[in-house]
């Protein structure tokens, strides 16, 4: 028999989405970033906002959450698909270009602040074990916010960026080795015993076996649930490689978002990439969003207004230290002034595995959970302040240390200004049959650059062994083109044979590129008459172009000279084109426009 169904049980589902629908538009209408939109529904919502209330007006109970953990538990998968979207953008080749970063700047802002905070706390009267706790928890920066703010603002590929999410990345690499030490420091005798060795062994093993399976199962299993053609089963697998990846991870002692980032780096080199990235795209953006409410929800007003100086005093101190560590260690790595003054800054606040490290450190009585909580309410308020810190590090690098455009710093000269998106300037080829296939060759001989995008496996497969760059999806999708690099394509070309799938292409990338030259290939005068309508540059009819073809043989047969005959095509092809393509299509008008520019 069916449970009875209890709108109590999903108020706090009710309660997020709610704010998920309301928030963040709103925000994003009055130009500010909805992530504060978000970390501030969490205070209100919260046990510590609204909830202290209740008392009071027990109606507000309606709009409480009253379950916060578990809210937190799942908004954890925020950071989760966060960093495996993160690692769709890289490669194996990339994270090599960037150990300089990841292991010396990384692990200079680790060490550094570690010492430093600690320092700061044994000076206001704390054991030295809470003070170095406490320390490590507030070294780690917020993953979940920093990016996501560098990506808006379109810095992530940036010098800054590049620098920022490498400290972060090694940051979440730390989190497993500064857990084995809190459990050396709760033991109180502060010895190193070999089980604390030991105890890195699953990690290193869970690490292993993540990179092991996934270069010998993912892209099998991918390239057989893509065959399949269902949308339904191409989305589980792709949940089912982040949240396993994350266990084994989880399992090992590590974190699960680091987990899910060597998934990423290990599908980056397939051609897969770009489906995936639609697909997880939106459960990225809905739990990220959770992820933010549960920091706010954890926010203690009470304890801000009992003991307001101490918070944020304790906040300042946390953002004056770690500003100086990261800005002197980047400048010292080779960071110009310009990058370091902006990571400085994004890396100042506190980060969500703070909790993680405080919540263990109260388990094991090495910190009061007293001095532990007010640490916490102290790193989240610096968190609400990473979009702002973000904007301010922008504009005091560009108002301190100019860079000339022309310079480029020694430290990413070999290296592409692009981690992700597919580099500028190429042909976007939709379809990769036999009319595709013979595309890209004549693309190739001479020498334009180009990508290709198919929705059969098979091709896809076939493809890739003959050294083309190719791609699986559904080109249909915006989603996928601009992922495919359509914001800078220089022309699209679609060859497909699924008529109604080219139509969807044309819409799509007209709407999100009006001056990209589009050409299509048409069933014949009607349908090409219809895709001139909907913006194509270009529409080739097979029926036209196998007539022209066929009068131009048989004329050069019964000996007309070779000039007459190009000659006399060609005018017949513009006839059928002017006719085709109407003034007052939206082909019509793009073409004269385009006309217009190249006079």
């Amino acid at each position: 028999m069916a449970h009875e169904v209890s709108p109590e049980s999903y108020k706090d589902l009710v309660l997020f989405l709610a704010t998920a629908g309301i928030v963040a538009p709103i925000f994003k209408r009055l130009k500010i970033n909805p992530i504060l939109g978000y970390l501030l529904a969490g205070v209100i919502l919260g046990p510590f906002g609204l909830g202290r209330f209740i008392h009071i007006a027990p109606w507000l109970d309606y709009v409480t959450v009253d379950n916060p953990d578990e809210i937190a538990q799942l908004a954890e998968f925020g950071v989760v698909f966060l960093l495996f979207m993160i690692g769709l953008e890289l490669s194996w080749e990339r994270l090599r270009l960037m150990r300089k970063w990841v292991f010396g700047l990384g692990a200079v802002q680790v060490i550094g602040c570690s010492l430093a905070l600690g320092a700061g706390g044994m000076l206001l009267g704390l054991e030295p074990v809470a003070a170095l706790t406490i320390g490590a928890a507030l070294t780690l920066s917020s993953t979940a916010i920093a990016v996501p703010v560098l990506a808006e603002r379109r810095r992530l590929h940036s010098e800054a960026g590049r620098a920022t999410f490498s400290v972060l990345l090694f940051q979440d690499l730390a989190v497993a080795p500064i857990l084995i030490t809190l459990a050396i420091l709760g033991r109180g005798n502060g010895t190193f015993q070999l089980q604390d060795l030991l105890a890195l062994a699953p990690a290193a093993l869970g690490l292993a076996a993540i990179v092991l399976v996934g270069r010998l199962a993912l892209r099998p299993m991918l390239k057989s649930v893509a065959k399949a053609k269902s949308e339904e089963m191409f989305m589980a697998a792709c949940l089912l490689v982040i949240i396993g990846a994350g266990m084994v991870a989880a399992l090992s002692g590590l974190s699960m978002a680091l987990g899910a980032f060597v998934a990423g780096v290990l599908l980056a080199e397939t051609e897969y990439r770009h489906e995936v990235e639609v697909k997880i795209e939106p459960f990225k953006g809905l739990l990220l969003s959770l992820f933010f409410v549960s920091l706010g929800i954890r926010l203690d007003l009470s304890l801000l207004a009992a003991q307001p100086a101490t918070i944020l005093a304790t906040a300042l101190g946390l953002l004056v230290v770690k500003m100086s560590v990261v800005f002197g260690s980047g400048l010292l790595m080779g960071l110009n002034r310009r990058a370091a003054i902006e990571a400085a800054l994004i890396l100042a606040a506190g980060g969500e595995f703070a909790f993680v490290l405080l919540d263990n450190a109260m388990n094991a009585q090495v910190v009061s959970p007293a001095i532990g909580q007010a640490v916490l309410v102290s790193a989240t308020l610096t968190m609400f302040l990473i979009p702002g810190l973000a904007a301010l590090g922008g504009y005091l690098g560009r108002k301190n240390a100019p860079l000339p455009i022309s310079e480029t710093p020694p430290s990413t000269a070999n290296e592409p200004d692009r981690l992700g998106p597919e580099p500028a300037g190429q042909v976007l080829v939709i379809g990769y049959g036999r009319v595709g296939k013979l595309v890209g060759d004549m693309l190739g001989r001479h020498d334009l650059p180009w990508i290709a995008v198919e929705r059969d496996a098979r091709l896809v497969e076939q493809g890739r062994r003959d050294g083309a760059r190719i791609y699986y999806g559904d080109a249909s999708r915006l989603e996928l083109l601009q992922r495919c690099g359509l914001a800078t394509a220089r022309a699209v070309v679609v060859t497909m044979d699924a008529f109604e799938v080219a139509e969807a292409v044309v819409v799509a990338a007209r709407g999100a590129r009006p001056d990209v030259p589009i050409v299509v290939r048409a069933r014949d005068a009607r349908h090409a008459a219809r895709l001139y309508e909907l913006g194509a540059s270009d529409a080739v009819p097979e029926t036209i172009e196998a007539s022209l073809q066929l009068s131009e043989a048989v004329l050069v047969d019964i000996g007309v000279p070779m000039g007459l005959v190009i000659a006399s095509i060609h005018e017949r092809r513009d006839e059928y084109r002017k006719k085709l393509n109407r003034p007052d299509a939206l082909g019509g008008r793009r073409r004269r426009l385009r006309d217009a520019s190249l006079r």
